[in-house]
């Protein structure tokens, strides 16, 4: 994943090893691909179905950045927007990056609490990051020893970190998601020593050494059939590293042969190779943004709660308000909100994450039959209401979007979406008193309603 901004906390600690900050242009942060390809495989298509129906989901990123407290990944590339502290080498700073593995030892790693958190929530969803750009796996991989399985904390029960998270999710009912990552950067058939560090691509010339890039095909197939084979039913492959594909630069993994043996182990996958157009985005992911208009293809934005997608110290946390905003834009132009969280290094979410994740979900018990299982409506949007409809036709819901320091109204007022028998309050299935001029409907809100989005079923 990518972020706009880059930061260690500046702390002392920090500090000493070696601050790091970052401005992303907009080209830095991945883009939404131009059009869609439906896949061809029914038990696909249906998947994606059910998946369109569950909404709202999150995505967990955690690994060795989490220890100091920084942004995943990205301070060990040498691009131009990233920025490091000058009193240390670019090989100290890796050097140092790379030795966090000894240092990770989550030893309150709880998945059973995140997965209550984020079920506490209303999430329907979740994906989990088994190895991020840096090549850290947080799997027990046999095809590398960079692994949290294999360093500090090789010696707890719970090493195979994924094992545990999935299952956590799994007894919560979870849809399960592996976020892979295609690019290595840990990966001598990737990133290789010989050669000096060429931004986020891969460091030497494919043409010259195609065996070693064969290698490193080889390397992505099996890791991703490890996650496929060995952790229980996986619903969702999230493959991260757009910038790994035929196109620009030549990284051909062999998309066609991994699609093949992932569904082989997991019938019906969805598989999301991210910006990359064709069989294998089987949903678009635009990233921190939110379409200018309804789409008619299944799409998923990922946002994180924070401004960063992994754990970082004094973060600024979104207001569940926002979060709550947001999904309602979301849900009514036909896609789904992926939520980031990231855990600390201790393993837990913290309470700032908890506290805001059960406000959402508070607001979701009593207006989620307005979200959920929900699908588009021609009339979706009218300055501060969104229109959702049962997917049976039978109703219609408005959702009043409550925006930050906005008071909420004694009406709300409408065109069109105009009701046949009632408007009732969701939740309550109270009757609202509502006039009709023209095509204008306005609804009378109860009085003393709590300062917050609403929705009302428009029967």
């Amino acid at each position: 994943m990518m972020k706009r901004t880059l930061t260690i906390a500046a702390t002392a600690l920090a500090l000493l090893l070696g601050s790091t900050t970052a401005i992303a242009q907009q080209n830095n942060l991945h883009e939404q691909s131009d059009g869609y390809e439906w896949p061809t495989e029914p038990d696909v298509v249906e998947n994606l179905k059910q998946w369109q129906d569950l909404k709202f989901g999150v995505l967990l990123h955690w690994g060795i950045y989490a220890v100091p407290g920084i942004v995943e990944s990205w301070s060990i590339c040498d691009e131009n927007w990233i920025t490091r502290d000058t009193t240390r080498t670019y090989q100290q700073y890796l050097d140092w990056y790379w030795g966090l593995a000894d240092e990770f030892r989550p030893t309150d790693f709880d998945p059973s609490q995140w997965a209550s958190a984020c079920k506490d929530a209303g999430m329907k969803y979740m994906i989990f990051t088994t190895k991020h750009h840096d090549g850290f796996c947080m799997f027990d991989s046999q095809a590398t020893d960079y692994t949290i399985a294999k360093h500090a904390f090789k010696d707890d029960e719970r090493r195979d970190v994924l094992r545990h998270v999935f299952d956590a999710f799994r007894q919560e009912q979870f849809t399960i998601g592996a976020y892979f990552s295609k690019p290595d950067w840990h990966s001598q058939y990737y990133w290789w020593d010989v050669y000096a560090k060429k931004g986020r691509n891969v460091n030497y010339p494919i043409e010259q050494f195609p065996w070693r890039w064969e290698q490193f095909k080889r390397f992505t197939h099996r890791q991703i059939g490890e996650i496929l084979s060995r952790y229980g039913k996986v619903d969702i492959l999230w493959l991260d590293g757009g910038w790994v594909w035929p196109g620009r630069y030549g990284q051909d993994i062999d998309m066609p042969a991994l699609a093949r043996m992932a569904r082989k182990h997991q019938p019906g996958l969805i598989i999301v190779d991210r910006t990359i157009r064709g069989p294998y985005e089987n949903y678009q992911t635009p990233e921190r943004a939110i379409p200018e208009q309804q789409l008619p293809y299944p799409w998923e934005s990922c946002i994180p709660l924070t401004d960063d997608w992994g754990y970082t110290r004094n973060a600024r946390y979104k207001t569940a308000g926002e979060v709550i905003a947001t999904l309602i834009e979301i849900v009514a132009k036909g896609g789904n909100l992926v939520l980031g969280v990231g855990p600390t290094p201790e393993g837990l979410i913290n309470p700032e994450a908890t506290d805001r994740l059960h406000a959402i979900g508070q607001w979701l018990r009593k207006y989620g039959k307005a979200v959920y299982g929900t699908t588009i409506t021609p009339h979706y949007h009218e300055d501060d209401i969104w229109f959702t409809a049962a997917k049976d036709g039978t109703m219609k819901y408005a959702i009043y979007r409550l925006d930050e320091g906005q008071a909420l109204p004694q009406a709300i007022s409408w065109t069109g979406n105009l009701p046949q028998k009632s408007i009732r309050l969701v939740g309550t299935g109270k009757r609202l008193k509502y006039t009709i001029d023209g095509d204008r409907i306005t609804v009378t809100l109860p009085k003393n309603m709590p300062q917050e989005s609403l929705a009302v079923e428009i029967n």
